[in-house]
């Protein structure tokens, strides 16, 4: 087994790599032969733990297979002191592949005992909010600006790897081979620490999870009025929205009618309301008639009194009373009275009142419902 250790400055001056990487935290990062637990193995084990100002890297390297049990134990010794681990992926990976292979080797672990922070865990659900074709690390690194030396995935490292462990005991071609298990150690390290140097510097990509998990206050409220596609006038309602994590990169995202666009410490959330008539259905149909010269259904205590020719009984299309004004969407009845166009209808609005326009806690209610709505996967409706 071989112990790699190097250090690095810590990435200083952004509030969640403070919060997240203290002293009692590490970064962890696994190369393996393969996917399955059962059969592949971890041949690579990288951390990082934070001194001060100083971020200390610390490989362990098993020249050969055999050498799994050693770097096992020697994680789980360096890891003790620690009450964190810092992954990418790592409660679907990481951590359920180091558990197994301890099992195989009948290893006493603890994993399950430390808290975790799982950066693609956090991260996913805003694949399609910051316009990423994929997960990976390298991705998302890619996102931030983030520039590496490596340009193997850990898939192309099993086969390195293979070949530094074949040539560890062939003495044919003794200078060559030294040459060569060089080469592919420095492959196989580099691949690793770029990995864990990584993960510290996408912590600061965790703002926007912080976003999305309510980490801001309103600054004002405003409405707009615009032109349309069609050239018509139509009136968006916008809130300003200062944040407690900066973003580091600017992003926008629309899902009609909600467009979200943010950078650094400001992010702005825009509703286009919608202006004209919709109905509010009464919710028990049955007590209820309509009225087809009115376009209204009014309860039986009071519609018995109108003449039978000029009434029928409600059905649950016809159960409603008609209301113009000035509606924002939401999907959810979060805001009463709920209206839409049918009882079908997946999402329904709510009158923009100068009652509403007038409470900063209902605008935080709603930005909140908002941002909870827009990371879904299914369709506006």
């Amino acid at each position: 087994m071989k112990i790699w250790k190097n250090e690095s400055p810590f990435p200083i001056g952004n509030p969640l790599i403070e919060e997240i990487l203290t002293e009692s935290a590490i970064l962890a990062d696994i190369e393996t032969t393969g996917l399955s637990r059962e059969h592949a193995q971890v041949y690579l084990i990288g951390c990082a733990a934070r001194k001060k100002e100083t971020l200390c890297i610390t490989q362990f390297f098993g020249e050969q297979l055999q050498e799994e049990p050693q770097i096992l134990a020697a994680f789980l010794k360096f890891l003790s002191p620690y009450d964190t681990i810092v992954t990418y992926n790592g409660m679907r990976f990481d951590i359920p592949f180091l558990q197994g292979r301890c099992a195989h080797y009948q290893i006493e672990e603890r994993l399950d005992s430390y808290g975790h922070s799982d950066l693609l865990r956090q991260m996913s659900k805003f694949k399609n909010i910051l316009k990423l074709p994929d997960m990976k690390q390298k991705t998302l690194e890619n996102f931030m600006g983030i520039h590496r030396e490596d340009p193997y995935s850990g898939k192309d490292l099993i086969h390195i790897y293979m070949e530094y462990a074949k040539h560890i005991n062939d003495n044919a071609g003794h200078t060559q081979n030294t040459q060569n298990r060089t080469e592919y150690a420095s492959i196989l390290k580099l691949h690793n620490y770029e990995d864990i140097l990584g993960m510290a510097d996408l912590l600061p990509a965790l703002a926007y999870h912080r976003l999305f998990e309510g980490n801001f206050r309103i600054s004002s409220q405003r409405q707009n009025i615009y032109k349309a596609y069609d050239k018509t006038p139509a009136l968006e309602w916008i809130l300003s929205l200062d944040l407690d994590y900066p973003l580091p990169v600017r992003f926008s995202f629309r899902k009609d009618p909600v467009c979200l666009t943010g950078f650094g410490k400001t992010a702005k959330l825009s509703v286009q309301a919608y202006k004209g008539e919709l109905k509010y259905f009464y919710p028990n149909y049955k007590d209820y008639y309509y009225l087809p010269a009115e376009d209204a259904a009014l309860h039986k205590s009071i519609a018995s009194y109108v003449d039978k020719n000029h009434r029928v009984q409600a059905t649950a299309a016809t159960c409603y009373t008609r209301k113009q004004g000035c509606f924002l969407p939401q999907y959810q009845e979060l805001f009463h009275p709920c209206f839409c166009t049918s009882p079908q209808d997946r999402h329904s609005y709510f009158e923009l009142t100068g009652q509403f326009q007038g409470s900063p806690e209902s605008w935080n209610k709603y930005a909140l419902h908002l941002l909870q709505w827009l990371p879904k996967k299914t369709e506006a409706p």
